[in-house]
Parts: C-alpha cells; structure tokens; sequence
C-alpha cells in the first residue's frame, strides 16, 4: 500500500482533486441549491449524533466548497468517516425522481462518501484507523475483523473443518472474513443447509478479502489488487457462480467487480438467503423443528435500502415452525441500520454502538426476545447492545439450519 502525495496546482488543488471536482461538480450543487433536509431524519448517524458536519447534505455542501477554494480534502476528510453507506439518505431525497423525460436523476451519496475517502487517501490524507486496518488486511490478506483472532490465510478456511468441503468446481461459497474468523458458526450452517438440499458447491483455492472494505474506506488500489486475486482464482477453478452470504460481499461482487472489470466479469453471484427460499419453495428443504422464539428481523440496510431485498428473508423465517413473528414496522425503505458498515465500527465504534442501541431499542418496542439478522458484520455490534435489553441476536441461517435438525459446531 503507498502513500502518495501529489503535487497542487495554482488554487491549491491537486490534479486528482480537480478531476474528482469535475465529476462531482454537478451532483453537489443539485443537493446544496435544493435545500431539502429529508435525508437527515433517516440518516443513522444523524439520528444518534445530530451533528450538522456529518449529514448528507453535508457531504454535498462540502464539495461546493472545496470547488469554490473555502475547503480543502485535509478540512473535510474525517467527515466522511461519520457514514454507514446505508443508502436511506438516496431513497428519501426528493432528488431521487424520474419526472418526465426530461429530469432522470438519483442522488448518490454512497458513492460521494466512497469517491472522497479515496480522494483524501489518493492526497495523502488518512484516518488512523482505516489506515490500520487496511494495513493489516494488505498483510494477511484478510482483514483483522476487530480482534486479535489467528487472522491468516492457512486459517480462512478453519470454519469448514469436518464438513469434508471440495475445492473448486462450478459453484464456490465465498465466506466473508467477519464470519471466516468469527461467526464461524454461519458459514457451517449455511454449507450443511445447502448440502442437505442436494445443492452442489465448494470452495476457493485461496480466497482473499473481497476487497470491499478497503474500497468503502478509500484504499481503491489495494481493493482492485484482491478483486483480481479472487477473480484469478475463480478463472483456474473454472468458477461460474459464486454463492454469497453476507450482504457486504454481495454489494461488492455486483457492484466494485463489474466496474473493475466491466464485460469481462461473467461470474454469476447468487445470495445464498435468496438461494435458501427457492430451495425451501421448491421442497428441497424442509424445516420441521419447531424453533420457540418470539422474534422480529433486522433488515442489513446493502440488501433491504440498496438491492431491494426484503421478501426473501421473510418467506424463510415464516417457513420456520414455531417462530412468533412480530414484524418491523419499516419493512423496505426506512429500515433500521446496526452501524455495522461502511467502517464506521473500525474508526468510530462508540458510535456504532449508539445506533446499535437505537436498533435495539426499537426491537424491544415489539416486546421480542431474538433479533434476527442475515449480516455477520451487523451481528457483533447489535448482540453487544442486545444483551443490555435481554434480547438474543441470532442469525437467520443459523435459525432456518436448526429448525431443519442440522447441529450447528461454532
């Protein structure tokens, strides 16, 4: 990883932030001249802090700025530490419309925050933490997942010990490192769900990070380098299609892979909860252990906010025998977010933890006793703020494995 610090030009701007000014000129000064605020009631960040420096609006105005010579990248960049990337400030802005022929639109806030950390880090401007933690992760190749656990390339596959897994083959199961090296216990439940029901599958020969951490924070490089590792990787095995089971995963291999590669990247990426409810739907798995929980469902804001997908999730817990289920009452768009992404947890965990909290709150409002979540990255922060209200938080894998007899090892 280098640190580069490229040479400013007569206003004090850098060539890449002239560039970045370029590009993102138009989009910041259709936020600042509308004067809508919506976006900040349903901003997470927002909600706990009410901090007028780190709302979306913000994050627009800021450009203005920096475009009119008032702000530098150095005056703005920990800013744009203060954002999950959850998206529900795109889907509330009234910007986010298609009027007619004439104004086709979508305010992309996710992408700004993404394109200004990258452009503080390509000036040489870096936040402690995310530079810490990409560090670490360009050394063992996986990231350090906020803990002093063997983090290590001879250990990324130590969640599949005993279940006698292949190596390569059409389909592989792509497990991201959260639950590689923590949540163990998802990835064994998913590859027995899966093996139960006949579904084919295996795993990488060395499978990195997906690169989509480094990306979020700003490291693009280092996020390209192991997009072509991997990719390399599916090529020799003869890769066709990639099962994945975080959400985080998922909006990476959609989203960071086809912009790096383009028409060239022919991989098929299938979420493994969407996997589940056609198998379930189509009999080849059947839950028949009744699981006794009152429960309600967390929707990881990269699926719900961002892909669209929310009925999947549910069709799998209503499938599920005795389970009470009191559902949220934002089931698309507004749904809670954990404060689980985005890197806020690796340089602001207080901060996570408060809206972890306010996610809890909210589940103990429907008098639940489990909170269920389909996010591994989601899961560390919410159980933390869970067991202060007695409210278990369990994944929904694990869930649909135990209510179809499967004895899951952590």
């Amino acid at each position: 990883m280098t640190d580069t610090q490229p040479t400013a030009d007569g206003n004090g701007h850098t060539p890449v932030t002239v560039e970045f000014l370029g590009n993102w000129r138009n989009a910041a000064y259709n936020c600042f001249s509308s004067g809508h605020k919506f976006c900040r009631e349903v901003c997470p960040v927002m909600q706990v802090t009410r901090n007028e420096s780190w709302t979306p609006t913000a994050f627009h105005a800021n450009v203005v700025a920096m475009e009119q010579n008032e702000l530098t990248i150095e005056d703005v960049a920990e800013d744009y530490v203060n954002c999950t990337q959850c998206g529900a400030c795109e889907l509330r802005c009234p910007n986010t419309l298609f009027t007619g022929d004439f104004y086709r639109f979508r305010t992309r806030t996710v992408d700004l925050v993404k394109q200004m950390r990258a452009l503080a880090v390509d000036n040489g401007v870096h936040q402690p933490g995310y530079q810490r933690w990409n560090q670490l992760t360009d050394e063992r190749t996986h990231e350090p997942v906020l803990g002093d656990l063997p983090v290590s390339q001879e250990h990324v596959a130590d969640w599949a010990d005993g279940l006698d897994l292949p190596v390569g083959g059409e389909t592989i199961l792509f497990v991201d490192c959260e639950a590689a090296f923590h949540r163990t216990s998802v990835p064994r439940a998913v590859a027995q769900l899966l093996r139960q029901a006949g579904y084919e599958f295996g795993l990488m020969r060395e499978q990195w990070c997906c690169g989509g951490p480094a990306a979020e924070m700003g490291y693009r490089g280092q996020s390209r380098r192991f997009a072509e590792h991997n990719l390399a990787d599916w090529r020799a095995s003869g890769v066709r299609r990639v099962l994945v089971l975080d959400p985080h995963d998922y909006i990476t291999f959609t989203e960071d892979y086809p912009g790096y590669f383009g028409a060239d990247f022919d991989i098929e990426i299938v979420l493994v909860v969407e996997l589940l409810a056609r198998l379930l739907a189509d009999g080849k798995l059947t839950p028949t252990v009744p699981v006794e929980r009152t429960i309600t469902y967390h929707d990881p804001c990269r699926l719900n906010k961002r892909k669209g997908i929310w009925q999947e999730p549910r069709q799998v817990l209503r499938a599920i025998p005795g389970l009470t289920f009191h559902d949220v009452d934002r089931v698309t768009q507004w749904s809670y977010c954990s404060g689980g992404g985005g890197g806020l947890p690796v340089e602001k965990p207080e901060l996570t933890a408060k809206i972890s909290a306010a996610r809890i709150d909210k589940a103990a409002e429907l008098e639940v006793d489990t909170l269920v979540s389909a996010c591994p990255w989601s899961e560390r922060p919410l159980s933390e703020a869970g067991a202060a209200r007695d409210i278990d938080v369990v994944d929904l894998h694990e869930l649909l494995a135990e209510s179809c007899g499967i004895e899951v090892r952590r």
